[in-house]
């Protein structure tokens, strides 16, 4: 995502280092949604992360990769205009190390997709921006 669209992936980045804690949603083993708080790693283009062993989102991870994180949530400005929006990526975790749930895990994110919502400059639209491999990055405006 970098390499083909390199202000949209900072744009996405200042929005995920504006605060230490994220949130990950992972899937439990009867297909329902689990969300967790998490930190990660932005490095040379990657995303990583890590979890601590015997944690339910490793357990979930290690059985179904797929995840989806988003920023940190911070209080809207006064002047809803200068809100920088919210970002949103989902993908599939791919261990960079032995991983087990007696171990914990350290995970690399295969991005499927990175989506930034935010508000035109007027403040009248929703703005989003979103981008996935093969795609590129497109837009969308809604009233």
């Amino acid at each position: 995502m970098v390499a083909d669209a390199p202000d949209f992936a900072a744009r996405v980045r200042a929005l995920f280092d504006a605060g230490t804690n994220k949130t990950v949603a992972t899937l439990r083993g009867d297909g329902s949604p689990r969300i967790s708080g998490t930190e990660l790693v932005f490095e040379n283009g990657t995303v990583t992360l890590g979890m601590m062993p015997r944690s339910a989102k490793l357990r979930d991870v290690l059985r179904d990769p797929r995840v989806a994180i988003h920023s940190p949530t911070l209080e809207p400005p006064a002047v809803q205009a200068d809100w920088p929006g919210d970002a949103k990526l989902a993908g599939n975790l791919i261990a960079t190390a032995p991983s087990s749930l007696d171990a914990g895990g350290a995970f690399e994110v295969d991005l499927t997709e990175v989506a930034l919502v935010r508000l035109d400059p007027a403040a009248t639209m929703l703005v989003i921006e979103s981008w996935h491999p093969g795609r590129g990055l497109e837009t969308v405006q809604r009233a």
